[in-house]
Order: structure tokens, then sequence, then C-alpha cells
């Protein structure tokens, strides 16, 4: 057992502390907190502990869990927090990422925007399915371990997400479904992928199976949709491979409908299985806001949404634009963009598929420059060579949406040097309940 004072929190969410010369990354203890702590892991390069007992509160305010699930699960790491210390400690990570940049030192950070809904707003859920069709569990595997826990009424969930989830369970044990065995490879359902629409009216589900087996999912398929109505789309997806991707190549469709439509703002998007959309529609809403109001458009301006996904910021600023290019690298994202313009009736922007950094080059012989630059990298972050692209382009202003605000700081970082000042930095709280926080960070030429 050791006794230990809580610096700071690390993006996992965990609370940081040290011991002799090492860090020790402790599991629900939060900064400003004196805790007792059992080491739960002694490597050569980490310790991980866990708080068994609070011996000095910190300011942070605790509250009770939403639900028992939570510590069982111990993947939303921020629920012990009430929703006002939560956005606190967010917004000194986003200051902390900032300062190890001598760049950034003088950067804004406003206050973090909370999310419209703190609980109930994932409206996707990627979720394993193991045990027996007597007995199946349909959840997340706890933090660090491969044991699956069951999460059927997770308190995050949009309350469409917990009944299919029921639903599915049931329909697994009536069709006596085999489930797939990692350990023996045999079995038949991996995986349970479902989308929500922003309205809450339609949902998507994905069954991800280790082969075709067209009869027991086509049964099982019926019997969700006649317990779930709102259930308009169904598919199968094969998944053959031994590793940890979800979603193999194949998909085939169970129903006649094969994408939801959702709606940000006023831009209408229609989501296929393989589509990238946030998860929580109404934090999406405020970045497309911000990201608007920061682009000061005046109907005249060339745009660049790099990583545009299926183009929901690029159709977003389409209407104040007087031309917008999306670049994304998946294929069929792009086709996605393509049928979500003509949806909407946008005929001033366009998308391509393929590197971002050589696209950008493409785009330089053709525009000599950009009036505005939209960055929405993966958590990654932007590979130098794409930065160094954007600014030879030589927009007026830059907006970079990311979620990781590690990565982030490190890419605007770089920026500075290709002559791009961050003037301020927007966190919106897209995660409640977790680490995780989404940042706009506002960019200009000097």
């Amino acid at each position: 057992m050791l006794d230990l004072a809580v610096s700071s929190m690390d993006e996992e969410g965990y609370g940081i502390a040290t011991w002799g010369a090492r860090k020790i990354k402790i599991s629900g203890a939060f900064p400003g907190e004196a805790v007792r702590v059992r080491l739960t892991h002694v490597g050569k390069q980490s310790l991980a502990g866990r708080c068994i007992e609070l011996l000095k509160p910190s300011p942070l305010l605790r509250t009770p869990q939403p639900s028992k699930l939570c510590n069982d699960c111990g993947n939303c790491q921020l629920t012990l927090l009430e929703y006002t210390s939560q956005l606190q400690i967010k917004h000194d990570m986003v200051s902390r990422c900032l300062s190890a940049y001598n760049t950034l030192n003088e950067v804004t950070v406003n206050k973090v925007i909370p999310s419209p809904n703190q609980l109930a707003y994932r409206t996707t859920a990627k979720l394993i399915v193991s045990g027996t069709f007597r007995s199946p569990k349909i959840g997340l595997y706890r933090r660090h371990s491969h044991e699956v826990v069951d999460i059927e009424g997770c308190p995050l969930h949009h309350p469409l997400i917990n009944n299919i989830i029921a639903a599915v369970k049931d329909g697994i044990t009536r069709g006596r479904i085999q489930v797939y065995s990692p350990s023996t490879g045999s079995g038949l359902l991996r995986y349970l992928v479902i989308r929500v629409s922003d309205d809450g009216e339609q949902a998507m589900v994905i069954f991800v199976t280790a082969f075709r087996s067209y009869n027991e999912i086509h049964h099982l398929s019926k019997h969700l949709q006649s317990a779930v109505p709102k259930v308009t789309v169904v598919v199968q997806n094969e998944n053959s491979s031994s590793g940890n991707i979800i979603l193999g190549d194949k998909f085939h469709f169970l129903t006649k409908q094969n994408a939801l439509i959702s709606q940000i703002g006023k831009v209408r998007l229609s989501v296929s299985p393989r589509s990238f959309l946030q998860v929580n529609s109404g934090s999406a809403q405020i970045i497309y806001d911000q990201v608007a109001a920061w682009g000061e458009l005046t109907g005249k301006e060339k745009v660049v949404d790099l990583y545009c996904g299926i183009g929901g910021i690029a159709l977003f600023l389409a209407a104040g634009a007087g031309e917008v290019v999306g670049i994304e690298v998946v294929e069929q994202a792009v086709q996605d963009a393509e049928k979500n313009a003509r949806m909407n009736g946008i005929d001033n922007c366009s998308f391509a598929s393929g590197d971002a950094g050589e696209l950008l080059s493409e785009i330089k012989e053709e525009w000599e420059h950009a009036d505005l630059i939209v960055l929405n990298p993966p958590r990654k972050g932007c590979d130098r060579k794409v930065l160094s692209e954007a600014a030879k382009l030589k927009p007026g202003r830059m907006i970079y949406v990311s979620c990781s605000p590690w990565s982030l700081a490190r890419d605007l970082d770089i920026l500075a040097t290709l002559g791009y000042q961050t003037r301020e930095i927007q966190p919106v709280d897209m995660f409640p309940q977790t680490s995780h926080i989404e940042n706009v960070a506002l960019l200009i030429k000097t």
C-alpha cells in the first residue's frame, strides 16, 4: 500500500502521482487528492495502481456513479465527478498540453462548452459478443482486461441502443446462435455495431460474423425488427480475421433500406455501415457552428476540408463559401460524401480520395492558394508533410478540430514554425463521463 498525492490527470483518465523518481497511474483518483493505492502493475517503464481509500478530497466535487455498471466496466473514467468538475479537469488538461510548447504559452483556452446531454448521449456502440447462446454477453472489455462486461443498460447509451442490446441477447438464446470464441476460432457471432439517427427514430444494426451463415442471422434480424420496430437497417458483415478489427470487407444487407439519415444543422447526412459520424450529435452541432463562425466566410472563399469523412463539415460550410474541396483517404467515405452533396442540393462542394499531402499539392497547382483550411484528423493528428503542404497553400486562417489535446498541441507547435499563430482554442465536451475532450483551434497566418 502506498499513500500518494495526485498531481494531474492523463489522457486516459488516470490520476498521476510520483513515487520516488517514478510516476504512477492511478485509477479512480483525481488531481488534488491524497489517496491510498494498491499497486496493480509494476513494470520496467511504468507503474499502475488503484485507489482503495480517499485520504484527502480534492476541490473537485465527487458524486455517486450513475450506475453500478460504471464501476464494473471502468471505461468511463470521470463518472465519480460532478459534471462541472469534469469540465474543469478537461480544461486544465488542454492548458497543460499547450504549456509544453513555448510557441503556445499565450494561447487563450476558452471555457469548455458542455454537452447538451451528460447521459444517454452516445448514438453509436461497437460491442463484443461473448459467452454462449444460453447465456450471451454483449458489452466491452473491462478496462485493461479481456473479460467482457455485459453493458445492457449503459447510462451513456441512447435508450434505443440499450433496447436493441436486450432484444439481440433474447434473439441469440431463442435462435441458439453460436457465439464466436477467440480462443478456439469456432462460433458465428462476433460483434454487434449499433447506430441511432440523431432524432432517435431509426437505428442501424450490424451483425459481425465469422462467416456468411445466412439462415441464423436472417432469423435473428427478423426477431430484432419485430421486438424493436425502429431498427430500419440490418446488415451482416463477414470478418474471418483473427485480429481485433471489428468490421471486415464484405457487407450483406438484410433490409431494403441500407443507410440512416441523420441531420446536423441544415445538412442531412446519409450514414452507411462504414461511415464515421460523431457519437454525440448535440456536441457535433456545436463544433460545426464554431468552425463556421471562425471561418468568417463571405461567399467567395476557397475552402479545403482535410479528413472530411462523409462530408459533414465541408457541406456545412458550402453555403457560405465559393468552392469547397473535401479530402479523405477512405474511398467509401468519399462516395458517401458525394451522395450527401447531391442529397442536399449542394453543387459547389467536391471530394477527393487519396493521400492528403499529395492531394494538397495538386490543389496548389490549380488554386495557388486557399482562403481557409479545416483539419479534422484522427486521434494521432496530422503528418508533418500534411501540415507543410497545408501551409504552402497560404490560407489566411486554419481551423483545427481535434479529439486529442496531446497531438493537437504538437501539431499547433509545428504550424507555428510554418507561419501560423494559434489565437484561441474552444474545447467542446463531446464525451461526458470520460476523460476525452474535443477542441477547435483557430490559427491566423502571421
